[in-house]
């Protein structure tokens, strides 16, 4: 039964409102972004461990995407697999809503500018308003980030020493009574970095690839698949050791004499470099990519149907 057209026509007058118009990048971004991670939250808890697992050791048992599930679910039950949920679903209510309402927002000024000028968006330009947005983004979504992190890697902590977290709001007061305000922001940097790194490759190749998409045979429906699978690949070759980095520095805290394994980011690439090997700041990258490509074909997909459904 449709809706009577009055009703029609007052839900579209009020999604043209411009506040609304300025609104609805966020708002799709950030609904996109939550239903993406519901749906990969799983295989992000299985990287975060593959990339904890052997800290400091550069040989012994190398630990793969099953065995680490199997060790997950045998430890507790399959829902542990879910652990760190809230923090996931606040994390993309609070980035993935700014990185792509900013992005959005930057790309239609930079339309505006470019067609004044008689000229098209280039690749320069989409590079430039992804990496300003995923760096922006990030610095508002780090504490969330962190939670998240905290909340995953705290079943490898012995039994005694765990926090046991309730919830991304227990995690995120605990640690900041605990450690300060402040610590709510470590690993920021390296944040920022992978930020940007993994949205030059995600946002910028995807805003590239479905305008040269454009012009082949193949559905629209299409086009925003393999636009989004081939952006996932660069997003995830080009943010993985930062995010690497991002997890060791997040997940350590310090020790009786107040010390921390990790002075900054440099420091941990150094030491996981000598101690470890620079193969490991790409160990796990298939599951990285898993949890990369999905995640970004479903929020760019989202996305893109919501922008359709509120145009």
């Amino acid at each position: 039964m449709s809706a009577p057209e009055p009703t029609k026509q007052a839900t579209a007058s009020f999604l043209h409102t411009p506040m609304m118009r300025a609104a609805l990048p966020f708002i799709n971004g950030g609904l996109a972004g939550m239903t993406a991670t519901t749906v990969i939250q799983p295989v992000d808890m299985i990287k975060v461990r593959l990339q904890l697992a052997g800290e400091g050791v550069k040989t012994g048992p190398k630990p793969t995407p099953i065995s680490v599930t199997r060790e997950i679910i045998a430890s507790g039950k399959i829902g542990d697999l879910y652990t760190g949920l809230s923090a996931g679903l606040l994390r993309q209510a609070v980035y993935t809503t700014a990185r792509l309402g900013i992005f959005d927002t930057f790309m239609k000024s930079l339309t505006v500018r470019a067609e004044a000028k008689g000229q098209k968006i280039g690749f320069a330009e989409r590079a430039a308003a992804g990496l300003s947005a995923g760096g922006l983004a990030a610095m508002v979504g780090n504490p969330a980030d962190l939670a998240l992190i905290r909340m995953q890697s705290d079943g490898l902590k012995p039994v005694a020493q765990r926090a046991h977290y309730k919830s991304v709001v227990d995690a995120l007061l605990r640690i900041s009574r605990a450690e300060g305000v402040t610590a709510l922001w470590s690993g920021c940097y390296p944040t920022v970095v992978r930020a940007m790194a993994l949205n030059f490759g995600q946002l910028a190749f995807f805003s590239e690839a479905k305008t040269r998409l454009k012009d082949t045979r193949m559905s629209g429906q299409a086009q925003t698949l393999t636009a989004s699978a081939i952006a996932g690949f660069f997003a995830s070759f080009f943010s993985l050791p930062f995010d690497f980095v991002k997890t060791r520095l997040q997940k350590q805290t310090r020790a009786p004499d107040g010390s921390l394994p990790y002075k900054g980011m440099m420091d941990c690439f150094g030491k996981v470099a000598r101690e470890e090997g620079l193969l490991r700041f790409y160990r796990g990258f298939g599951t990285y990519y898993v949890r990369i490509a999905p995640h970004a074909m479903v929020t760019l997909i989202v996305a893109d149907y919501l922008a359709f459904l509120t145009k």
